[in-house]
């Protein structure tokens, strides 16, 4: 494989050459006689006994290269981990090259299978016309090793990269090294209690960091934890170049710079007169209110606008004005471009997904900039311009709540630049995501185990986002189908008398709530009991879920949103009859922080004549739960459904 170096890479490469012992590669192989040692309980199923990764960056010739090895060994117990792991995929693409693959089976006697090339396999996916290879192994029986190393030459990830080392299963002598020239420095930073990278000064002619773990304890999931965010995992950098003298290499200050020279761009008088157009087309206008027009210029672009990646120019302004084809690239440019010609002030983020990589406010690192947002002063709104799913005010949710690079555009006279700053990235709050039902409940005077049921269901915010955006490309077919469903989950064989959806404008979402009003017949919610009736009023709510944990937590919880629920139900008791058991509707469950409640279930009532009034509200106002706070998390959620299972008792008035 042989790559040119770009300009741009060359900043980073030394101006001589500089004496380096070779690859670490040339002297690296397996045991021939493997000396792995298993002491586990027999009912585990499987144990990491070798996890081995080494990088190494170096010069040959012209070219500036990485040599990327992994070296692996697993002992299976259970035909489901042989199963799992008969078949392990290799790193393969356009930009790398696969050097050595070697793989072997060591069964329980001892006996050594190693494979040969024949059972390298190369396959290709049908869909994404992707190629991929794989080690293909055979002869697997419980208690054997499977081992396996290979080695990749490819264009070099060095301005961020994670590697995660902690997985489900235990593991033993995990080590990570990486070699580089001598010019060249790293940085390292380890997560979840990794050990640190520690320099070796004995290496020579050039530099070397390590780090070794004897054990690394495994990690199962645990329900809504940020599983990925949580493993144990270390990032490194390249930091500086000590023969040119080029340091931070990686630093925001250069990413806020780089991206705002490519983005804000001086728009030439054609291309504006297209913007103008465009804006025209949108219903866009100058001086509407600035939430409005954001929505209506958001709406129309992610209605309009088709992302196709492989399309080569919809990185250019222009053709994506013509074609209505963009890249995300191209994408960003639209926006930024419309909301200068606007001149609405903004600021673009980068962060990452907290639920998979928590953004880190004191390590610098590309790997870090993962999805893009834009920030808007003025209305303290957030929106993510290549989510076609999300809409203005309500961005991807796990972007939200987490730090994230701001880069603003700063002038001094006519001077334009950018600055970048870390801030955190407010979650929306949880009076904006709504879901409230008001029910009212009715007897049958001549036979009490039916009833009239009137449901007002309304939603905003996130509950509203994946409907109320879209009603327009919603047959009626499927709009009758979608009202029904509301009435259905409380009970599936309502008879629906009346049905109706309002504020089913895409221009209000975010304004106004989402609302079905339904009416129907029940009888499911009564059942007599001689002389008695028995009403399953905790069903109108329809059903919640209950969270069990046999286990400690080990893992803190994260929600995706704040939120909150109201529901009232008015209840007409029948004549002649009182609730004998009224006092079960009281359920209180919460959590204060600062004294201040977070998280809440509460339902009550009040008897006004025969109505009886239940009110059951909830909500959820900050995300993040520490493990310390899991048993008042699920008590709180378990309350909504201690409340599903209230039944009242209906018996005559003596």
């Amino acid at each position: 494989m042989k790559k040119t170096i770009t300009c741009w890479a060359l900043l980073f490469m030394a101006p001589l050459l500089l004496a380096q012992e070779s690859p670490f590669y040339k002297n690296y192989s397996w045991e021939k006689i493997p000396k792995f040692s298993v002491q586990v309980p027999d009912s585990t199923s499987i144990l990491g006994l070798k996890d081995k990764i080494i990088t190494e960056f170096l010069y040959e010739g012209d070219n500036f290269l990485e040599y990327f090895l992994e070296h692996k060994a697993l002992w299976l117990n259970s035909d489901d981990r042989i199963e799992e792991y008969n078949k392990i995929y290799l790193p393969y693409s356009n930009t790398s090259e696969l050097l050595i693959s070697k793989a072997r089976v060591i069964k329980p006697n001892g006996q050594i299978m190693e494979l040969d090339d024949s059972k390298i396999l190369t396959a290709e996916d049908e869909e994404t016309q992707s190629v991929y290879k794989f080690f293909a192994f055979e002869g697997i029986e419980k208690g054997s090793i499977i081992e396996y190393y290979y080695l990749i030459k490819r264009v070099p990830e060095y301005s961020g990269r994670r590697l995660v080392f902690q997985t489900y299963y235990d593991k033993q002598d995990v080590s990570f090294d990486l070699y580089s020239p001598s010019n060249l420095i790293f940085q390292f930073k380890s997560y979840n209690n990794l050990p640190e990278m520690v320099r070796d000064t004995l290496t020579e002619n050039k530099l070397h960091w390590k780090m070794h773990a004897d054990k690394l304890s495994g990690l199962e999931k645990e329900e809504l934890s940020p599983y990925n965010a949580s493993r144990a995992f270390v990032v490194y950098k390249l930091d500086q170049n000590l023969a040119n003298n080029t340091r931070d290499i990686t630093s925001y200050g250069k990413v806020s710079q780089n991206l705002y020279n490519y983005y804000y761009t001086k728009i030439d008088k054609k291309v504006q007169k297209k913007l103008n157009k465009f804006l025209a087309e949108a219903g866009v206008k100058a001086d509407m209110e600035q939430n409005k027009l954001l929505r209506t210029l958001e709406s129309y672009i992610k209605t309009n606008v088709f992302i196709n990646e492989s399309n080569s120019m919809g990185n250019e302004l222009e053709s994506v004005l013509d074609q209505k084809v963009a890249s995300s690239k191209g994408l960003m440019s639209l926006y930024i471009s419309l909301f200068n010609t606007l001149d609405i002030k903004h600021e673009m983020i980068l962060t990452s997904d907290r639920k998979d990589l928590k953004f880190d406010k004191e390590f610098e690192a590309h790997n870090f900039l993962n999805e893009f947002l834009f920030y808007f002063p003025k209305t303290g709104k957030y929106m993510a311009p290549t989510d076609s799913d999300s809409r203005y005010g309500f961005p991807p949710a796990f972007l939200t709540d987490t730090y994230g690079l701001h880069i603003k555009e700063v002038a001094v006279g006519d001077f334009k630049s950018a600055t970048g700053k870390i801030e955190y990235i407010n979650p929306v709050p949880a009076e904006e995501t709504v879901d409230r039902m008001i029910i009212d409940v009715n007897f049958n005077h001549d036979d009490l185990t039916k009833n009239t049921v009137k449901l007002d269901h309304s939603m905003s915010g996130y509950y509203a986002l994946y409907i109320q955006p879209y009603i327009p490309l919603i047959s009626e077919e499927n709009r009758d189908k979608l009202l029904d469903e509301f009435a259905k989950r409380l009970d599936e064989n309502a008879d629906i008398k009346s049905k109706k959806m309002l504020n089913d404008d895409p221009a209000l979402f975010g304004v106004k709530p989402l609302q079905f009003k339904i009416d129907f017949e029940s009888e499911a919610f009564v059942e007599k009991a001689g002389n008695r009736y028995l009403f399953k009023v905790g069903n109108l709510i329809g059903k919640q879920i209950q969270m069990y944990q046999e286990n400690e937590r080990k893992l803190p919880l994260e929600n995706e949103y704040t939120r909150i629920y109201n529901r009232t139900i008015n209840i007409n008791i029948p004549k002649g009859y009182r609730v004998a058991n009224a006092d079960d509707i009281n359920i209180d469950h919460s959590l204060l922080q600062d004294g201040k409640k977070v998280l809440l279930f509460k339902s009550s009532y009040e008897m006004n004549g025969s109505q009886l009034t239940i009110t059951a509200d909830e909500f959820y106002k900050i995300n993040k739960i520490s493990q310390e706070f899991y048993d008042d998390y699920r008590s709180v959620i378990n309350g909504a459904a201690d409340f599903n299972k209230v039944t009242l008792v209906l018996e005559p008035e003596s």
